[in-house]
């Protein structure tokens, strides 16, 4: 029994003795950031499971990690972008009803907003938003009131404008 037992503790100080740079090479003491990462900090054993679970019941609690995330506060980072691929679907999707009644009159800080998260330059801004309110009845009344309808025919509206377009096909 003595026997087996070494052979345990030498098994266990050995797979302690592999995993240990694994360990150094990840300083995380729990679960990721937010409010609860932050009213947990100053506890000695974080890893333990406890801890972890309260931070986690924390951050879940009042959303922090989630805000942190997106803000960058509450011992979060980021880098301020969204995956650059779905900016204008979100921004679209946020603002729509702003979008949709900036587009019947062919301005607005939200239709700005859009034209350059599209890529168009500040001097073809005028013929956007003029492309935008002659086409706004295929744009938004179309039917599917969705944002991703009406910037499926956005994009198949700019399409037929040559100035329009070589920024459509440059941000895609």
């Amino acid at each position: 029994m003595t026997n087996k037992w070494g052979i345990l503790q030498v098994a266990m100080a050995c797979t302690c003795l592999l995993a240990a740079p694994a360990w150094a090479a990840n300083p995380d003491t729990g679960p990721g950031c937010g409010l609860g990462k932050l009213a947990w900090a100053d506890y000695q054993h974080q890893k333990n499971i406890a801890p972890q679970v309260m931070m986690a019941t924390t951050n879940g609690t009042f959303g922090s990690g989630t805000f942190g995330i997106s803000s960058g506060t509450s011992g979060c980072t980021n880098d301020g972008k969204v995956m650059a691929e779905h900016k204008v679907t979100l921004f679209a999707e946020i603002n729509f009803e702003n979008l949709s009644q900036e587009m019947a009159q062919g301005h607005g800080e939200h239709l700005t907003s859009l034209a350059t998260l599209m890529g168009v330059p500040a001097e073809h801004h005028p013929e956007f938003f003029a492309l935008v309110q002659e086409h706004y009845t295929t744009l938004v009344q179309s039917g599917e009131t969705t944002p991703m309808a009406m910037l499926n025919a956005l994009h198949a509206a700019m399409a037929s404008h040559p100035a329009l377009l070589a920024q459509l096909s440059a941000n895609r």
